[in-house]
């Protein structure tokens, strides 16, 4: 199937300044997260930034990259931008691939692209079991809440689901009493949507939560769209939020370079 990936690449991040330009390993972020966005099959990569400085290291390793608005709020309003100054049909299958996973697996970026063709829905992503129980009350650990059906119900920092005779408050802290079932799951931040959706999208009022979770999928959710959620079908490691973060990738490409 045909799609193509736009990675939204902002400089201005809060907890990580300048992130896209951080060195793994000789090579800058976005260069990591590009390479494995061009294995994933697509027709198309385009990095979408607000910052020359970004422009020019993408030039530099050859990408296609557009220059966009700084006042976007949102990735999402960000590839609206680049679907109507690219031209894409309605119909066309679009990818966000977030600028902050360099470990990202190029055959899920094509799994989320071809669950976007197989269900009834104008959004399309992906989860996984959460294994550690540090990361359920992490909040940098969005977790997801689904249907029978693969469709989401909610998206939260905060831990879900709340399994009433698991969890213990004491001192101000969780604790797990034996192996939780079902599991918490995961949201991997990585979108399928069509073009025409990413034009509505843009025009809709953002809801009161996704003002609370800062978190741009509840807008969808608020107005009535379903988003699909599937198991993604190989492990992922966590994306680069913090500068903890990134030493942990960077010791991890190390591992593979040695």
């Amino acid at each position: 199937m045909s799609f193509t990936v736009i990675i939204p690449a902002r400089f201005a991040s809060s907890r990580l300044p300048g992130k896209p330009l951080q060195d793994i390993c000789g090579q800058p972020m976005i260069q990591r997260v590009h390479h494995q966005a061009i294995n994933s099959g697509a027709e198309r990569v385009i990095i979408a930034t607000d910052h020359a400085d970004i422009v020019n290291v993408c030039r530099g390793f050859g990408a296609d990259v557009v220059m966009t608005a700084s006042t976007h709020r949102s990735g999402s309003e960000r590839l609206a931008e680049v679907v109507d100054i690219c031209r894409l049909d309605d119909d066309a299958v679009v990818v966000n691939v977030q600028g902050d996973e360099p470990l990202l697996p190029p055959e899920v970026i094509a799994q989320v692209a071809s669950n976007l063709e197989r269900f009834a829905a104008p959004m399309a992503t992906l989860c996984e079991p959460i294994t550690q129980f540090e990361e359920v009350t992490n909040p940098n650990v969005v977790k997801v809440v689904c249907d029978e059906q693969g469709f989401a119900l909610y998206f939260s920092r905060a831990p879900m689901p709340w399994v009433r005779d698991q969890f213990v408050l004491s001192e101000n802290t969780f604790s797990l009493r034996h192996k939780q079932t079902p599991p918490c799951f995961r949201h991997i931040g990585l979108y399928a949507y069509r073009a025409g959706f990413l034009r509505r999208y843009v025009k809709l009022p953002e809801t009161a939560l996704e003002q609370l979770e800062a978190l741009e999928q509840l807008r969808a959710l608020g107005h009535g769209y379903r988003i699909h959620v599937s198991q993604v079908a190989s492990g992922i490691p966590a994306g680069v939020d913090t500068p903890e973060d990134l030493q942990r990738v960077r010791e991890w490409f190390k591992t593979v370079q040695d």
